[in-house]
């Protein structure tokens, strides 16, 4: 026994390692923007809604995660990769290099995504049947990105869901939860969110672009070729702070989400390397850093802006 708890506390290791958390903000966000949007507009709060959303948000967006490495080893694109930017794109790479089996991998998010849907259903008795509508989109559109037969990002539709899960629907699906209602208040609210991570993945495309093309994972980035693509980013950057400002202008955000405006610095940063670098993989990593914390600072002064 003594000798097995090493063993399984570096079993355990590599399954956290397998989640990737450090990018679960991109779940985080919307949620608690959606229950401070709620709290704002109708004075509902749950906190334990809250905290039972972000968990099982945060472990269907791992499952899509483990389940990403699992079809990108099957279909040979992890394999392919040898551009990737650590730990930005590549996947996690502990297939590759021995320490989980696809087996393992495969068994690691069934349980993510049965959690996550646990916690959803439970949710869905207290609070209505449409939380479980939201949570099987999310399933859906999280699992086939890159599962057969739909392979959605292959369809060039991978960003838009990307951008919709972690925007709208999970914004929509906690303001749901707090109110038992729907409004389009979190909809155009997570706009920003949505745009934001949208840029992350965007961003992240272009040290892939080999890989994906030569394994016909046909994303935006693939189809536009990677110098049309640094176009794409940009309209992705002004969209974040157009939307922003036409909400304050029409009233339908808070002035103080101007705050986000602070981040423009790090828009232009990130836009100025990626249009030097859009063909050098090695140079773009200060690119996606720049896009992660954009959407980070991004989201936390916009949500803070709704606080004020």
């Amino acid at each position: 026994m003594l000798f097995a708890f090493p063993y399984c506390m570096r079993k355990l290791s590599l399954y956290i390692q397998e989640v990737r958390a450090p990018f679960f903000t991109a779940s985080v966000m919307p949620v608690v923007l959606g229950t401070i949007v709620a709290y704002r507009l109708t004075g509902a709060f749950n906190l334990s809604y809250l905290i039972l959303v972000l968990f099982g948000s945060v472990f269907l967006h791992a499952g899509a995660n483990v389940a990403n490495d699992y079809f990108d080893y099957r279909n040979g694109n992890d394999d392919a990769n040898k551009d990737f930017v650590r730990p930005f794109t590549g996947g996690s790479r502990l297939i590759q290099k021995g320490l989980l089996s696809l087996r393992e991998v495969l068994l690691e998010f069934i349980i993510l995504y049965a959690a996550g849907l646990m916690i959803f259903s439970f949710l869905a008795l207290k609070a209505g049947y449409p939380v479980m509508v939201l949570c099987l989109l999310g399933i859906f559109s999280g699992y086939f990105y890159v599962a057969p037969p739909l392979f959605l990002v292959s369809r060039g539709i991978g960003e838009l869901l990307v951008g919709l899960n972690f925007g709208p629907l999970l914004c929509s699906l906690a303001y749901y939860i707090q109110t038992g209602s729907f409004s389009p208040a979190p909809f155009f609210a997570s706009l920003p969110l949505a745009f934001l991570v949208t840029a992350i993945l965007y961003v992240n495309e272009f040290p892939d672009y080999a890989a994906d093309k030569l394994v016909g994972k046909n994303n935006l980035v693939v189809r536009f070729g990677r110098k049309k693509a640094v176009y794409g980013y940009l309209l992705l950057l002004v969209f974040v702070y157009m939307v922003t400002l036409t909400g304050v202008i029409f009233g339908i955000f808070p002035k103080a989400t101007l705050l986000i405006f602070i981040t423009l610095p790090l828009a232009f940063l990130s836009m100025d390397n990626l249009s030097r670098n859009y063909f050098n993989p090695a140079g773009l990593k200060a690119s996606c850093v720049l896009t992660v914390l954009l959407h980070l600072a991004g989201g936390l002064l916009f949500t803070a802006g709704y606080m004020l």
